[in-house]
């Protein structure tokens, strides 16, 4: 690293070193490959010979102070204070001595917090805010990430998966959740374009900004009883509440419309096949809090039936591509409907998704 890199101040980040495992700093860019003594547990091997074991357990996303203090109390006692959070909400312990594994996993399954997610299985669901703090959900985002990991577990302590298995959640089309690229993705939807408030819409919002937020110029200037205000035309909506962000009298939650379709066969890996995106499958299932039996019952359907049919470190969407989308609906039960018709043509065959070279 470069001394300015390395200079002290205020801005930004500190730098990451300081974070890093003693033997991650040690043998840093000399690792060589990893292990998988068991579910949820990793050994990375060194040139030198050196091993760095990780023990990696769900999380609930939205954590409380009393278990984040309880996780840092863990590490301090099995791992010398180093543990991180990945992207999908586990949390990884770095250990450097392997007679610490058992007894952590052991006061970890104790408190509630499965070990697991790692090789072929599922692992921990990413996901959006939801109705807890996002303003545009169409759906809640922990809750039914709850109820679909309560009913798919198994495949996270074990791993009898064909092929890893990437689930994430996002409660709207805005996509702050990497349903684009996930082997099965839950994406809220809106279905009715916002209602309009106009009795209070020009004293809370600036009209030409609000027009300028939507995507597909869909609102338009307009006047209500002698006063400025907008119109919105339906066809051109497409439901991702930019409008709401920046003006709270477009409101767009409806309880009665809103709900949750399912994706499959997107990834992010570049082994044996490009990165590709999510497809539809089922194009809308209601919001039925607190457990979202449909969605439930959908998503592990598809699993289910991906786990008897696909081979051998078969990705979700390699499977369909092998099999075809006849046979993947014809084996799901899922009915094919005009939704599932894309008629946005040519991007998905064009867009640059894989970081191979080509010259």
């Amino acid at each position: 690293m470069s001394e300015p890199a390395k200079r002290i101040t205020d801005i930004g980040p500190p730098p990451y070193e300081k974070f890093l495992h003693p033997l991650i700093k040690k043998n840093y860019g000399k690792w060589l490959y990893h292990e998988r003594p068991a579910p949820g547990v990793l050994c990375h091997i060194s040139e030198t010979g050196d091993k760095l074991y990780t023990v990696r357990a769900a999380t609930p996303r939205l954590l409380s102070i009393q278990t984040i203090r309880m996780f840092a109390d863990l590490a301090d006692k099995y791992s010398g204070g180093y543990l991180r959070f990945t992207s999908r909400n586990n949390v990884e312990f770095l250990l450097d001595n392997p007679d610490n594994i058992e007894p952590l996993k052991k006061e970890l399954l104790a408190a509630g917090f499965l070990v697991g997610g790692t090789n072929n299985s599922i692992s921990n669901i990413v996901h959006t805010q939801g109705w807890i703090h996002c303003h545009s959900a169409a759906t809640d985002a922990s809750g039914i990430v709850k109820a679909v990991m309560d009913a798919l577990h198994d495949h996270f302590t074990e791993s009898k998966l064909p092929a890893k298995l990437r689930i994430a959640l996002a409660c709207c089309l805005n996509m702050c959740g990497a349903v684009h690229c996930s082997d099965i993705a839950i994406l809220g939807v809106h279905r009715k374009p916002p209602k309009i408030k106009r009795d209070v819409l020009s004293k809370v919002c600036e009209i030409p900004t609000l027009i300028s937020s939507c995507p597909t110029g869909a609102i338009r200037p307009a006047t209500f009883e002698g006063k400025p205000s907008v119109e919105v035309i339906e066809e051109q909506c497409m439901y991702c509440a930019n409008c709401y962000t920046v003006c709270p009298a477009m409101t767009l939650n409806d309880p009665d419309n809103d709900g949750l379709s399912i994706w499959v066969g997107g990834k992010v890996s570049n082994a044996r096949s490009a990165p590709r995106f999510s497809k539809l499958a089922v194009p809308f299932l209601p919001n039925n809090p607190p457990r979202w039996p449909e969605v439930v019952d959908a998503v592990v359907n598809i699993v289910d039936v991906y786990a008897r049919n696909a081979r051998k470190f078969e990705r979700m969407g390699e499977w369909i591509d092998r099999i075809g989308w006849p046979r993947f609906f014809e084996l799901t039960g899922i009915e094919f409907t005009r939704y599932h018709i894309d008629d946005f043509k040519h991007a998905g065959t064009t867009f640059a998704r894989s970081a191979h070279l080509k010259f």
